[in-house]
């Protein structure tokens, strides 16, 4: 075997989840197996150990499979930092930026890239499992594709569609995408999965049976809704897709949080621990009243610091965290929201006067030019944005406990006052941490829940033997590669990867 491309009728088909089952699934039966996606467009990514940046669903995909996540995994990332520019990474490291007008014909100098982690990849393991991007019918870009069928094309990769069944139509989508791509892609098409499905999946065989005989795609298999796999997205479709499940918590004990939903939001799987906590609601919005009204206010990353501070104050969202923290309730800022928090936000001239935001930079209008930026200043001190990217997995200790996290960002952030907090800074019940993924850890998440809970006067508590993060994280894939051994014919998936097209 070489490799399986898995790709979808859409962007949030389900792409992720099922490569992250088929590498646990796999990896149970003994083969070595890898994670691939030569071109992940997402502003959630992650640090590996050897200091690498790469999405955050490859770094989840290589936890499935016990691999150790590597940048061979994502060779090319792009991180929009406004509807036109996206920033590159190549291996792991800062590589420029894309413009809009680039993609369907700048982009040569990445294929060599992916292409190059691919042959690594096929020669290090037994089968390379690789994610598609998007959808393999947006013929518009097909000439200079290289993650879907122009990946499939060089490498002679099986193909299998992933149909979302939860938005409708999903017989159209499978059947449309076979019918749009040309006469050479087609045969790569080796069959189909239909994913999150609710009901009685026998009411769509007949369905099933004549896109097989229309197509000659055959289906491997209905996945249904999965309540349980909210975790690690990469697509923003998803975040705050948590679902409505009970903890058992009762509602006089229990805490709410709101998320402000910001335009550029950047590594929002921060709050996923958060959500996974029993009796803790946490909610991603923009509306005023749940800001105003939660226990704590958590300002997450943001891909462009100054353009999402500005519609922050163009909103009047940016008063309501200023009411809150003049009554003394909690707002936590994570890396770019920290940097809100700050007194001043300083340029020092890198790109033409242009502010560098945290995970990156913006122009063309989207945020302003100036070379300072007042901050909201509820934090002394201000950030001076570097040409070089800080890519970091640090550690530290809150209050007795534990805190790990990774730093991704060019402002480097020197405080004018307040207490340490692991990351940053924090003034009363104002805190903010340049640390990405410190809510994971689970003693010290729940010391600061503690704290949040005491200022506030909510009754909520740590609920004795609630399952550790990672853990559930764990079980999560779990569920995945269960769901797939139930649902789908994964013995057919493997004979297909040895069958190459």
């Amino acid at each position: 075997m070489s490799g399986l491309l898995i790709t979808g009728t859409s962007s949030d088909a389900g792409k992720s989840l099922v490569v992250t089952g088929l590498c646990r699934a796999l990896a149970r039966r003994g083969l070595s197996v890898a994670p691939y996606k030569a071109q992940n467009m997402s502003n959630h990514s992650m640090v590996c150990h050897d200091g690498s940046e790469i999405g955050r669903a490859q770094y989840l995909q290589a936890q499935a499979a016990g691999v150790e996540a590597t940048s061979a995994m994502n060779p090319v990332l792009l991180k929009p930092g406004s509807d036109r520019r996206a920033h590159v990474v190549v291996r792991g490291r800062p590589a420029g930026e894309l413009m809009a007008g680039e993609y369907a014909t700048g982009r040569a100098h990445l294929s060599q890239a992916a292409f190059a982690a691919y042959e690594e990849l096929a020669t290090e393991h037994d089968l390379v499992v690789c994610e598609g991007a998007g959808s393999p019918a947006e013929i518009n870009l097909r000439a200079g594709d290289y993650v879907n069928l122009g990946l499939a094309q060089r490498f002679s990769l099986p193909t299998v569609l992933v149909g979302d069944i939860d938005r409708g139509g999903v017989l159209a989508a499978l059947y449309g995408t076979w019918a749009l791509v040309s006469d050479e892609d087609r045969p790569l098409l080796a069959a189909y999965v239909i994913n999150k499905f609710r009901g009685d999946a026998s009411v769509l065989e007949p369905g099933l049976a004549e896109i097989t005989r229309r197509t000659g795609m055959p289906s491997l298999g209905v996945l249904p809704w999965l309540q349980e796999v909210w975790l690690d997205s990469e697509d923003s479709l998803s975040m705050g897709a948590w679902g409505d499940a009970e903890d058992g918590v009762p509602a006089d004990r229990r805490l709410a949080v709101a998320v402000v939903r910001l335009p550029r939001t950047s590594n929002g799987t921060d709050v996923d621990a958060l959500a996974a906590e029993p009796g803790v609601d946490v909610r991603v919005t923009v509306d005023a009243d749940a800001v105003r009204e939660a226990d704590l206010v958590v300002l997450p990353g943001s891909r462009a610091t100054t353009s999402d501070l500005a519609w922050l104050r163009r909103t009047g969202l940016a008063d309501v965290v200023l009411e809150r923290a003049a009554r003394g309730a909690p707002v936590l800022g994570i890396c770019g929201g920290y940097q809100m928090l700050l007194d001043e936000i300083v340029d020092d001239g890198v790109e033409g006067g242009v502010l560098r935001c945290d995970e990156g930079a913006t122009k063309g209008g989207e945020t302003t030019s100036a070379a300072r930026v007042p901050g909201l200043g509820l934090l002394p001190g201000r950030v001076v944005f570097h040409e070089d990217k800080v890519l970091a997995r640090p550690s530290g200790s809150w209050r007795g406990h534990g805190v790990e996290g990774y730093e991704i960002h060019h402002g480097v952030v020197a405080p004018s006052g307040g207490e340490d907090f692991p990351g940053g800074h924090a003034v009363g019940a104002v805190r903010g941490s340049i640390w990405h993924g410190t809510l994971e850890c689970d003693a010290y998440r729940r010391a600061l829940l503690d704290d949040v809970a005491a200022t506030t006067g909510a009754r909520w508590s740590a609920a004795p033997g609630a399952t550790p993060f990672a853990a559930r994280r764990e079980g999560m894939i779990d569920i995945l590669a269960d769901a797939l051994e139930t649902h789908v014919d994964v013995d057919a998936v493997i004979a297909i990867a040895k069958e190459g097209r």
